[in-house]
């Protein structure tokens, strides 16, 4: 029995005009009931919402005004998750609908809950269908594409693998439209010597992700321990490849340094407020010796932020990772570069670590 998170992008769920491509829909909630029926449990992220809400308002271009993508969204999400459902129904399976935002995934509490529920929804064999919540969204909080949202929920859930589905074969070494020798990359296991090729941001006319965000999405399942793949959904050879388990389009395998739920939350979905910037000697500490971060290391506050805030931790201008403060940037500029003693005869109450290890992850 395998886990899997499904994301189908806007390219996929409705063409050009903005219209949904209900053989493509009907063929991947064909392809769910056959995986569910072998035993499998799948979760569907679909973008979308807002393409066939642009169809329904004869909107020709996607907006840029965040009131127009959210009214867009409102008149689109009703009927897409109906798509869903229908189709589902009529091959014997139930569904359920969820909204989520940046913050249910960014705030602790609301991202157990979030696991909660979908933990159970799976336990009754329900497929979940999830989006964003654009109607509420906003440009400062924001996943941006549903990508993202993608590798949170696979994260969030445990899967054993996340499948993107878009409009191209997979990744390839550069934009086809202008280099015609653009080869498929068959399997990615360095995401740092893709810095080398021309990923760019492009997407369709209606969709708001591209194949940066993929690659993104990919390294963070794969960081969990997540196998994931990008290929083209609307090939149904290799979309029902991936949803069995094969090798289709790019693969990216598991990594084999892997963090905490907790550690993939915090370094992807918690925003920081604030910078603390650190000594050589305690830069060197968190990188190689995995200790906590100590007032005495810290040489700057940057920024506004109270304790149990996420914060960037740097030497110089390198970022070195993100932690949970223990102190507020006015604490911590009132004590930064004292030993432990002299942290306490300032403030008698506070802990030993700006940054405790259990709760600072490298960048």
């Amino acid at each position: 029995m395998a886990r899997l998170v499904v994301k189908l992008g806007s390219s996929i769920v409705a063409d050009d005009e903005g219209a949904p491509r209900m053989d493509v829909l009907s063929g991947v909630c064909e392809e769910v009931v056959a995986r569910r029926a072998a035993g499998d449990e799948i979760v569907l992220v679909t973008s979308g919402a807002i393409a066939l809400g642009m169809r329904v308002m004869g909107l020709a271009v996607r907006p840029t005004a965040i009131e127009d993508l959210q009214a867009a969204s409102a008149v689109g999400q009703g009927k897409l998750y109906r798509t869903y459902d229908e189709l589902l129904r009529d091959r014997g399976a139930t569904s359920a609908q969820l909204l989520l935002t940046f913050f249910d995934m960014s705030a602790r509490t609301h991202y157990l809950n979030a696991r909660q529920t979908l933990s159970r929804l799976l336990a009754w064999r329900v497929v979940p269908v999830i989006n964003e919540n654009d109607t509420t969204t906003t440009d400062e909080i924001s996943f941006g594409d549903n990508d993202f949202l993608a590798a949170q929920v696979a994260v969030l859930v445990g899967a054993d693998r996340l499948v993107l589905l878009t409009s191209v074969d997979g990744l390839l070494t550069a934009d086809p439209r202008r280099d015609p020798g653009a080869t498929l990359v068959d399997e990615v296991t360095d995401f740092e010597a893709l810095s080398a090729l021309e990923i760019g941001h492009t997407t369709s006319p209606l969709g708001s992700g591209g194949m940066r965000s993929k690659v993104v999405a990919a390294e963070m399942a794969t960081a969990a321990g997540i196998e994931a793949i990008v290929c083209n959904g609307l090939d149904p050879q290799a979309r029902a490849t991936a949803l069995d388990g094969g090798r289709a389009g790019t693969y990216f395998p598991p990594q084999q340094v892997r963090y905490s739920s907790f550690k993939l939350w915090l370094k992807y979905a918690k925003p920081s407020h604030g910078t603390v910037v650190v000594d050589a000697g305690a830069a060197r500490a968190l990188r190689d010796a995995g200790t906590s971060l100590l007032p005495v290391g810290v040489v700057d506050v940057l920024g506004g932020f109270d304790a149990g805030d996420a914060v960037h931790v740097r030497e110089g201008h390198r970022v070195i990772g993100k932690g949970i403060s223990n102190y507020s940037a006015e604490e911590l500029r009132k004590v930064k570069g004292l030993k432990s003693g002299e942290v306490r005869a300032i403030l008698p109450r506070a802990t030993d670590e700006a940054v405790h290890r259990d709760y600072f992850v490298l960048a």
